[in-house]
């Protein structure tokens, strides 16, 4: 079991620009397609406040999209996560 998740649709340019960042950095990370699952998404919103995808987890926490991932890898936030769970 990965302890990143990457909640994302298809067709979805920041989906596909996240996991391609994630890995770049050798991060192991699983993949949920929401595309057609409406009580995920309702979860997901719920769990996040967030209606866009992609979202990502690292552990339990509920990082946000790609550019909120990105900033937190340059403020150097996101290592610290990563070692937290064991996914460094």
């Amino acid at each position: 079991m990965s302890h990143v998740k990457v909640y994302v649709t298809t067709f979805c340019p920041y989906c596909v620009a996240a996991k391609r960042y994630l890995t770049r950095k050798n991060i192991e990370f699983e993949t949920i397609d929401l595309t057609g699952d409406h009580e995920k998404r309702i979860w997901l919103m719920e769990r996040t406040g967030m209606r866009t995808v992609p979202q990502i987890f690292v552990g339990e926490h509920a990082i946000g999209g790609y550019t909120d991932m990105v900033a937190l890898d340059e403020k150097g936030g996101l290592q610290p996560l990563l070692d937290e769970v064991g996914a460094a």
